[in-house]
């Protein structure tokens, strides 16, 4: 599919123009002239698809999409018209096309749910689904406020989550960057200097020599070592045995394992629950939580719940045997469960680690800046006490 730009006048008269996806040429002026639309001029929209240079879909444009679409349908504007004044508003092109295609598939009498299914790589399943729930039962504008709010918390918790992990990440690259400068460019000037004396160097001295000539004789080599690892990590995260692999080793670290499965844990509590609440059925709920699962181990053990309540078990139950949820998640199920207000209990469950997860990031992050302090102190005072350790020997030396 293609996207087209035209210029046309309406039934009134009224000059238009817009944006339209089709086929080609033929099929988006017949689209028009199904809309009422007699076009005058049709261009096709060409675009240079650089990965890294064209414009993504963020989850925070989807976002503002359903919270300004919400507050639309709640106003009783129609789909159509809240759908045109939303690409207009869009900023992101790619996005703005996309809306484009989902208002021209309303106006050819296709539903809501079934038009941003086409766009099923932007919007998820358990979006699809939610949006269908809304036009079955005819409360679209309160399905899209829950599901507005169920991904501005996810959207936060991501946020939180990503913070916490890209600091130590940021602080070791720089690290490596200025450690790897002070190896090649400062370290020789001073080995240079203190092999014209002709004596032996103190052992500090001598083994931060020997990682600069290995450095400089082989820094290719390492650095296309450095890009191959990267390249199969991401090869072997590719393969369903290999995710989970990784994923299973992140959740066994020490602090950043917890903070994930804390996060998860928030978000399969309120995910679940919005769904429930919104007439979705749980074993529906399930499978598509697990599929928009970002960890293979947390997905695996989903699909292990959603089998065991199939066979007749309870959640609770089946939360307690994947050993993955806290013993005190699986309890607030039950009696969820027993109650009848398990959506009340899972968005407890979800408000609890919520706050977890942000006392936990509150944590991290006031720990990590003396660590950080202490090694780049160790790193890059060693390297620098090492070149100067012979000046303080220099009458041994001469």
């Amino acid at each position: 599919m293609s996207f087209f730009r035209w210029k046309g006048r309406n039934l009134k008269g009224e000059e238009i123009k817009g944006e339209i996806e089709a086929a080609n040429k033929e099929e988006a002026e017949s689209k028009l002239k199904e809309q009422g639309i007699i076009p005058s001029k049709i261009v096709k929209i060409y675009e240079i698809n650089i990965p890294f240079l064209s414009q993504r879909i963020s989850l925070k444009d989807i976002v503002v999409f359903t919270r300004q679409f919400s507050t639309m349908i709640e106003a009783g504007l129609p789909l159509t018209q809240g759908l045109d004044i939303l690409s207009q508003q869009s900023e992101n092109r790619k996005f703005k096309q996309v809306i484009n295609g989902i208002k021209s598939r309303v106006e050819s009498g296709n539903s809501l749910a079934t038009s941003i299914k086409e766009y099923k790589n932007i919007f998820s399943d358990l979006y699809i689904n939610m949006i269908k729930a809304g036009e079955t039962s005819g409360n679209l504008d309160i399905m899209l406020k829950r599901l507005a709010t169920l991904l501005e918390k996810n959207l936060s918790l991501k946020r939180k989550v990503r913070g916490a992990l890209i600091y130590p990440v940021v602080v070791l690259l720089v690290a490596t960057i200025v450690t790897s400068v002070l190896l090649i460019k400062v370290v020789p000037t001073f080995a240079d200097m203190y092999t014209s004396v002709g004596k032996s160097l103190p052992i500090l001295t001598q083994v931060v020599v020997n990682l600069s000539n290995f450095l400089r004789r082989n820094i290719g080599y390492v650095f296309g070592a450095i890009v191959l690892l990267v390249i199969l990590i991401k090869i072997i995260r590719k393969t369903e045995r290999g995710r989970y692999i990784i994923d299973d080793f992140l959740l066994k670290l020490p602090v950043v394992g917890e903070l994930i499965k804390k996060s998860s844990i928030a978000r399969f509590s309120r995910t679940l629950s919005t769904m429930l609440s919104s007439g979705v059925p749980i074993l529906d709920g399930l499978e598509n939580i697990a599929k928009t699962s970002n960890n293979a181990v947390i997905e695996k053990a989903l699909y292990y719940i959603r089998e065991q309540i199939g066979q007749g078990n309870t959640m609770g139950y089946s939360l307690k045997e994947t050993k993955i949820f806290p013993p005190m998640v699986s309890q607030m199920v039950a009696i969820g469960e027993e109650t009848g207000r398990l959506d009340f209990m899972l968005e407890k469950i979800a408000d609890f680690y919520d706050e977890e997860v942000e006392q936990m990031v509150s944590n991290l992050t006031t720990l990590i800046e003396p660590f950080v302090i202490v090694f780049l102190g160790i790193i890059i005072g060693g390297i620098i006490i090492a070149m100067y350790l012979p000046i303080f020997k220099i009458g041994e030396l001469i």
